[in-house]
């Protein structure tokens, strides 16, 4: 009887052996489904980060750009207001006969320190006389026949037209030679 008792101890624990030996490879199989799942959550994770971060060094490119914007053109409107005062200075000072009058030296002082200032803040007239056309800088209003200047050549500026750093503001109204 003993034998057949040591023989069903044996067994039990063989059989106790197996179980666990099961055990321990299910448990071992669910945490590798486990880790594998956590690894595909983390690399999930990762790459939305990833996104994340290029989203947020977009947005900010982006920001930098209007801010640039914002800050080079602030002067837009105010300029575009002050160019009819510069082309009142410039008809006062084509009407006026005596050039060597203390009155005409002085407005052309202010007209010089107007249009200076204004270079140094980004603005610049737009050079059309004896030009090529452009329409991108210029709005021809007239086109006459000439012999002093060849087909598509401005013959005549009647209102200068300005730029802001890259920007028209105002195009030159011209005439254009036939």
């Amino acid at each position: 009887m003993k034998n057949k008792d040591l023989d069903k101890k044996e067994n039990s624990e063989v059989i106790e052996e197996d179980i666990c030996k099961e055990e321990i490879e299910e448990t071992s199989k669910d945490l590798e489904e486990a880790l594998e799942s956590k690894d595909k959550e983390l690399e999930e994770l990762n790459n939305k980060l990833l996104r994340l971060q290029a989203d947020f060094i977009n947005f900010r490119k982006r920001a930098e750009k209007e801010k640039e914007s914002t800050i080079s053109y602030a002067l837009e409107s105010f300029v575009c207001n002050l160019l009819p005062i510069i082309d009142n200075f410039q008809r006062a000072m084509e009407s006026e006969n005596d050039k060597e009058n203390n009155f005409y030296k002085g407005i052309e002082m202010i007209y010089q320190q107007l249009m200076k200032a204004l270079n140094e803040n980004g603005v610049e007239q737009i050079k059309s006389l004896g030009e090529s056309f452009d329409p991108n800088f210029h709005h021809a209003v007239f086109m006459e026949e000439s012999d002093d200047y060849e087909e598509g050549k401005i013959t005549e500026v009647l209102q200068n037209g300005y730029i802001l750093k890259d920007r028209v503001i105002r195009p030159s109204m011209v005439k254009v030679a036939k």
